[in-house]
């Protein structure tokens, strides 16, 4: 990666376990594709004051030569989402579909239909 990895707590206090669990899925994904320009990651607390049923949402921010992916997956649909590592790897495995798709583009493998 071009310039370092940033990674954001809104409305929680930051955990180094939470922040090893995010540099482990960015290292996978520099393995999958190393020419990832820049990586933020947002960690989001939702509810902060609640005890039980507080919803967390990642926001996984690639930048790539020529293009950018951004995943957000939204807590309110997923209330699996109230484990801070179930919204982690969601979001990462969301990413990692789009950073596949984009690899597989720009390695010219994509199936082109002919005009009829």
């Amino acid at each position: 990666m071009q310039l370092p990895l940033q990674i954001t707590f809104r409305h929680m206090d930051p955990s180094p376990a939470v922040e090893a669990r995010i540099i482990e899925r960015v290292a996978e994904l520099e393995r999958f594709f190393d020419r990832i320009v820049s990586c933020r990651i947002l960690v989001e607390s939702r509810h902060p004051r609640r005890r039980q049923g507080n919803l967390y949402r990642v926001r996984v921010d690639l930048k790539l030569p020529g293009r950018e992916i951004v995943v957000g997956r939204d807590p309110a649909l997923r209330h699996a989402h109230e484990d801070v590592y179930v919204a982690l790897r969601d979001s990462f495995d969301a990413a990692r579909r789009l950073l596949e798709d984009f690899a597989r583009e720009s390695r010219g493998e994509v199936k082109t239909h002919t005009v009829p």
